[in-house]
C-alpha cells in the first residue's frame, strides 16, 4: 500500500500538512464526534509523487514560479495539461478505488473535494479557489476528479491568489472523498455576525436542496438572525423557485417548486436552534468565531466543513 490514502478517522487526518485544511478539519470534527459523513483523503504527498513518478516535478514548480512574469494564463493551462497528464499510478488508483468500495456499492455517491494545505487557515480561507463535484459515481469517475482537483490547484485564478497569499511552489494539495448527502436543505452559518461585527448573534442562510445553489448564486437564500441561546431573533425569507438536487445518473440537476414550497421558509425554529447548538460547539473548539457549511438530510443534521472567519 502507498500510505497515500487514509481515512477521516485516522489521527493523521488531523494534521494539515498531510490531509490539507479542509480534510484536517473533517477529521477533527469527526473526532470530536461531530456529524460529518464519512470518508477518506489522497493526502498532499499524493499529487507530488505523481508528478515525480512522471519526472514532471521540477518543470511544473519552475513554471509555477515563473507566474505573473509573463502570459499567466499560458503558464496555467500548461502546468494544468501537465497535470492532467499525471493521473494516480496503478498501485494509488487501486488504493483509491478500494477506499471508494469501503465506502459502499459501486453505484454510491460521492462528493470529491479540494483541500489545498494552506487553506481555510485564520488569514486566508482559500475558498473556492479550487474545484468541488458533487455526486460523483464509480471508481473511474472518482479517480478523473482526483486528477480535476490536482489541476485546478493550478487555474490562473488559484495560482493569482496564491502568489499574494501563499507560495507559488507550493504543491500541498489533498483531495477528500466523501459521502454526498441527498440534502433536503443546505446553507452556510457564522457564528459571529461578520457583516454587523456582532457576537452576540449568528448569521444563518438557508436554501432548499444541495447547498450548490447558495454558492453558485442561482437563488437568493432565507437570512436568519439568530441569538446565542438558540432563539431566533429576525428572519428574512426569499422567494426560492427552484433547488439543485442529485441527479440518479451523477452529478447535480436544477428544478422547479411550485408556488407554495417556493414561498415557504427553510429552516424552523427548531432547526435554527440546532444549528446554532452545533455552532456554538465548533467554534469553542476552534477557538474562533467559525464560518461552517451545513446540510440536513431526513432531519438529521451534517456539518460539511467549518473554518475560521477571514476577511
Amino acid at each position: 500500500m502507498s500510505g497515500l490514502v487514509i481515512w477521516l478517522d485516522e489521527a493523521a487526518c488531523h494534521q494539515t500538512e498531510i490531509a490539507g485544511g479542509k480534510g484536517a478539519s473533517l477529521g477533527r470534527m469527526r473526532a470530536a464526534g461531530m456529524p460529518v459523513p464519512p470518508g477518506f483523503v489522497v493526502t498532499a504527498a499524493a499529487l507530488r509523487d505523481s508528478l515525480t513518478k512522471q519526472g514532471l516535478l521540477a518543470e511544473v514548480e519552475a513554471l509555477a514560479s515563473s507566474f505573473g512574469s509573463g502570459d499567466d494564463s499560458a503558464v496555467a493551462e500548461r502546468i494544468q495539461r501537465m497535470v492532467a497528464g499525471a493521473p494516480p499510478w496503478e498501485e494509488l488508483a487501486v488504493e483509491i478505488s478500494d477506499a471508494y468500495a469501503e465506502l459502499g456499492p459501486s453505484s454510491s455517491f460521492v462528493a470529491v473535494r479540494s483541500s489545498a494545505c494552506a487553506e481555510d487557515g485564520e488569514t486566508a480561507s482559500f475558498a473556492g479557489q479550487q474545484e468541488t463535484f458533487l455526486n460523483v459515481v464509480g471508481a473511474e469517475a472518482v479517480l478523473d476528479k482526483v486528477v480535476e482537483c490536482w489541476a485546478s490547484f493550478f487555474s490562473e485564478r488559484a495560482l493569482f491568489y496564491r502568489q499574494y497569499k501563499g507560495s507559488l511552489r507550493d504543491l500541498g494539495m489533498a483531495v477528500v472523498v466523501q459521502k454526498q448527502l441527498a440534502s433536503d436543505k443546505s446553507g452556510v452559518m457564522f457564528t459571529t455576525d461578520p457583516i454587523r461585527r456582532r457576537s452576540d448573534q449568528m448569521v444563518i442562510e438557508a436554501a432548499f436542496g444541495l447547498g450548490e445553489a447558495l454558492m453558485s448564486g442561482l437563488i437568493t437564500p432565507d437570512h436568519y438572525l439568530a441569538r446565542r441561546d438558540g432563539s431566533l431573533k429576525k428572519a428574512r425569507v426569499a422567494r426560492q423557485d427552484r433547488m439543485i438536487v442529485r441527479n440518479a445518473d451523477g452529478g447535480t440537476m436544477t428544478v422547479e417548486l411550485d408556488e407554495e414550497r417556493a414561498l415557504s421558509q427553510v429552516l424552523d425554529e427548531e432547526e435554527i436552534s440546532r444549528l446554532v447548538a452545533v455552532g456554538l460547539e465548533l467554534e469553542t473548539a476552534g477557538g474562533a468565531p467559525q464560518d461552517i457549511e451545513w446540510a440536513i438530510e431526513a432531519d438529521e443534521l451534517f456539518v460539511l466543513q467549518s473554518r475560521p472567519i477571514t476577511a
